[in-house]
């Protein structure tokens, strides 16, 4: 059924491309802070694990919340890893760093889902798509918060 919700096709297509970028990025960002989550050690410990906790919840939910706006701009969603390894700009952490080195990568996680969700406001406002601007002005919001938070704890 073709969808008329008073965005052109091909604007459509191009703001789903970038918030496909924004969903990949977030998505390995919740699974290195899942990762991290379940891995950190030393006198942090406590602390971190909450810290960590909390924002992969908030991860969760926002993926989720991505997902389903690509959808409702009549885009199939991403959600492979495969999908989410060639759009993603966070790069996986195989090793084991300390508490501080992950608190590092959380930040540029954090920084990188930002930059890229924030590229995407041209494509939104060519096609006149607020829920879309809406969805990344929230998301801009608390991933800019989010590093501010991770970026307090280092003692640089």
């Amino acid at each position: 059924m073709e969808i008329d919700i008073g965005i052109p096709e091909n604007d459509r297509k191009a703001i789903a491309a970038g918030l496909s970028r924004v969903l990949a990025d977030s998505y390995t960002l919740y699974l290195k802070t899942h990762n991290f989550h379940w891995n950190v050690k030393g006198p942090m410990f406590n602390s971190l694990h909450t810290m960590f906790e909390s924002q992969y919840v908030e991860l969760a939910t926002a993926v989720d919340e991505i997902a389903e706006r690509i959808r409702a701009l009549g885009e199939k969603a991403p959600g492979t890893y495969g999908a989410f390894a060639k759009l993603t700009q966070i790069e996986e952490e195989e090793g084991d760093p300390p508490a501080e080195e992950m608190i590092r990568q959380l930040v540029r996680g954090h920084e990188t889902v930002a930059r890229t969700a924030r590229s995407v406001f041209p494509q939104a406002e060519a096609g006149q798509d607020e829920p879309t601007a809406d969805l990344l002005t929230q998301r801009l919001q608390v991933h800019e918060k989010t590093a501010w938070m991770l970026r307090s704890l280092l003692a640089e």
